[in-house]
């Protein structure tokens, strides 16, 4: 196995994936993809492995996302059939995740963002700690949340999901858990202990016990928001979202004050599409919802959008977006639609 960008090992009964791109905090490139695919394989296989943990290298995260630079030439030059290849296997390997017939548990801790919620939340067992900062940002580049993000987003309480979904906040370990996300919260500096212990599991019926073991819950900021954020996030258009939310803002509600200046540096278009895609995935399962976000992720590509979110974010990092539109008002609902709809010499996702 690669030691470059993806290490695995067998410790007793305990498959271990690292991610290994700690200066990058581990931003999934396509060969990441590959390889993870390949150790799930491989610790399927082998019945001296009873449960697979996932956890990133270096102590900023597990994973911060997608390697969105290498993206950006792609959306720059609307190469669809450059960027498909990537996002296909990517989306296949978080359901194959969701499915994985042994415990897979993912330790969330730090940055869990975008490509690295892929990597955990569809596992079995999710595990965030004190440290953990867990978000779908994609709005803020001009994108939609995709890896399947919008099904769990969607089945939060409350609206939680819509929440998440357009202000691209970031949820403590607490929240997580509040919202689904994640199972059980472990301080950080039990973690080491925690995975030894796992490594000493003789079968994957034991894995629930140890985790409830180490579990330290704790009261979630979200959920004390939350009446708030489900009268506000519940309105029928962003639009009537966001009157809303300058509504609470302007009764000094921090979370509020926060969530309208992030409505102000998104993308209006990446804000209706995220709200329609959540909406739609909830009556999605995964696997259909994942075929909505290759769809949705394409479309990204061949705009505009995307390409200078990237540029103004990560690029030239001026945090100077030049949206257009500029408007939520400008926004069609066809427009919208249209990104939901089949892609051009683009075929749709398939998953077994």
């Amino acid at each position: 196995m690669s030691q470059s960008e993806l290490l695995t090992s067998v410790q007793g009964g305990l498959g271990v994936i690292t991610l290994n791109r700690p200066k990058a905090v581990n931003a999934l490139s396509h060969n990441m993809i590959t390889l993870l695919d390949d150790a799930l394989t491989e610790f399927e296989n082998n019945d001296e492995v009873h449960a697979v943990l996932i956890r990133g290298s270096g102590d900023r995260g597990l994973c911060s996302g997608g390697d969105v630079v290498t993206l950006h030439k792609s959306a720059a030059e609307n190469d669809l059939a450059g960027a498909a290849p990537f996002f296909r296997e990517e989306y296949i390997l978080n359901h194959r995740i969701y499915e994985y017939p042994k415990p897979y548990i993912a330790i969330m801790n730090g940055l869990v963002l975008g490509g690295g919620v892929g990597v955990s939340v569809p596992g079995s067992h999710r595990v965030v700690t004190d440290s953990t900062k867990l978000g779908m940002p994609e709005v803020g580049i001009g994108f939609s949340p995709d890896v399947g993000g919008v099904y769990y987003l969607a089945n939060t309480p409350g609206k939680v999901g819509n929440y998440m979904a357009l202000t691209g906040s970031q949820a403590s370990g607490a929240d997580a858990v509040y919202a689904g996300l994640a199972d059980v919260r472990v301080p950080d500096e039990r973690i080491e202990a925690l995975v030894q212990r796992l490594e000493s599991i003789t079968g994957p019926d034991q894995v629930d016990a140890i985790l409830a073991e180490f579990n330290e819950t704790q009261k979630s900021a979200l959920e004390h928001e939350s009446t708030w954020i489900d009268e506000v996030f519940g309105a029928e258009t962003v639009e009537d979202i966001l009157t809303g939310v300058q509504t609470v803002a302007a009764q000094e509600n921090e979370v509020a004050q926060k969530a309208l200046k992030a409505f102000q540096r998104h993308s209006p278009t990446a804000l209706k599409v995220s709200l329609e895609a959540v909406r739609r995935a909830a009556e999605l399962s995964l696997a259909e919802t994942l075929v909505q976000d290759l769809r949705t992720t394409m479309h990204a590509v061949a705009g505009t959008e995307l390409a200078e979110g990237i540029r103004a974010q990560l690029i030239d990092k001026d945090r100077n977006p030049q949206w257009n539109p500029a408007q939520l008002t400008d926004v069609t609902d066809e427009a919208v639609q249209a990104f939901f709809g089949p892609v051009d010499g683009i075929d749709d996702l398939v998953i077994d």
